[in-house]
């Protein structure tokens, strides 16, 4: 039988891990395998709920791409940043102010992070489609088949798995936050490619080291493939910022506001940050690849309320469901308005914005 060719790519080489003892996240391992049967997704299920009712970030590993196609991933997510043009780059640039859409590329510089210090990363979001709803620049075109695939296996393979179980924890019907992530609905899920750059002692001083302020994500569930770059945070439930560290071909999982506005307060969107790395890994580019997952656009963020779980515990909303937006206008303003718009101080740590009567915090 023949042998299916791949077309050629330079590789990208990360830092090795660090050596150095930093306070890690104790995070749960999830294998996805274990869905296969009932009894193990029924297991699976209880715990998912119980991680993501608490500490909100897993690892997950079973996934279905070999080390060798993930590594193969992050080499062509590199392209963008090594073999385009900043010119090119640029022609394919996210409408991010003008409509609020982080599909195409981020330049540097672009958001104020602290006392004046913009920001030192880029990146490239994919529509999941690929080709449907962007064009490209062309050194990506060669890959642009591998990139749908990649597109496909996260929405169908891992968003669609996790989906099920966060509605079984809820006692929802299995396909229920599947329902709302149709890969061909007017919607924003998308891959991104996101390269950080060292920045200088003075702007790390200036920002005390921080590199994209503590946040939450917008949308329902958010897949990042672990890379040997420590710059990951969470607030850990105990208040304390903890490091995520690297888990060879292993996914890091969380979710975000508009999964805790669908179910009503009963999943946390889970503060994180990225911050400068630990001494025997500055110097180096930090390459992430990921997959946003975001319900389709005319979803209304509103609860479940139907879940006897939900029930049990009792609903905690961002806003009455009168006035809830839908998926599509909270992505919009939440664009529009990240480090783009002033902010409010609220004591040392915490900074707030208005999003359409729904208030968003940054942890600084």
């Amino acid at each position: 039988m023949p042998v299916a060719t791949v077309p050629p790519v330079p590789h990208y080489t990360p830092a090795p891990p660090t050596a150095e003892t930093l306070e890690w996240a104790d995070l749960e391992i999830i294998d996805l395998s274990q869905a296969s049967t009932p009894e193990g997704l029924a297991e699976l299920a209880l715990r998912v709920r119980d991680v993501m009712r608490s500490v909100g970030f897993m690892y997950v590993v079973n996934h279905g791409l070999t080390k060798a196609q993930t590594d193969r991933i992050f080499d062509i997510g590199n392209v963008l940043f090594t073999q385009v043009s900043e010119k090119e780059r640029m022609d394919h640039a996210a409408k991010i102010q003008e409509e609020g859409s982080k599909i195409g590329y981020k330049p540097r510089q672009l958001w104020t992070i602290d006392n004046g210090v913009r920001d030192q990363h880029e990146q490239y979001a994919l529509h999941r489609s690929i080709c449907g709803q962007q064009k490209h620049p062309k050194a990506l075109e060669p890959f642009l088949p591998e990139l749908r695939s990649f597109s496909e296996h996260n929405h169908y393979n891992v968003l669609f798995p996790v989906l099920r179980l966060l509605a079984l924890g809820m006692e929802l019907p299995e396909e229920t936050f599947v329902h709302l992530h149709e890969f061909h609905a007017v919607g924003d899920s998308h891959a991104r490619f996101i390269k950080y750059h060292p920045r200088t002692a003075e702007e790390e001083i200036k920002t005390n080291g921080v590199w994209l302020k503590g946040h939450t994500d917008q949308g329902t569930v958010t897949i990042l493939y672990s890379q040997p770059v420590s710059a990951l945070q969470i607030l850990s439930p105990e208040g304390k910022w903890r490091w995520v560290k690297h888990m060879d071909n292993a996914l890091v999982v969380n979710v975000g506001d508009a999964m805790e506005m669908l179910s009503g307060g009963f999943y946390k969107g889970t503060i994180h940050r990225v911050v400068q790395p630990p001494a025997d890994q500055r110097g180096f580019t930090r390459l992430g690849a990921y997959y946003f997952a975001l319900p389709d656009d005319d979803v209304k963020l509103v609860p479940f309320k139907e879940s006897l779980a939900l029930q049990r515990v009792g609903i905690v909303r961002k806003c009455d469901d009168a006035i809830a937006p839908s998926m599509g206008e909270y992505r919009r303003a939440r664009v529009m308005a990240y480090g783009l718009k002033a902010t409010t101080k609220k004591g040392d740590a915490i900074e707030e914005q208005d999003i359409n009567g729904i208030v968003l915090k940054h942890y600084n």
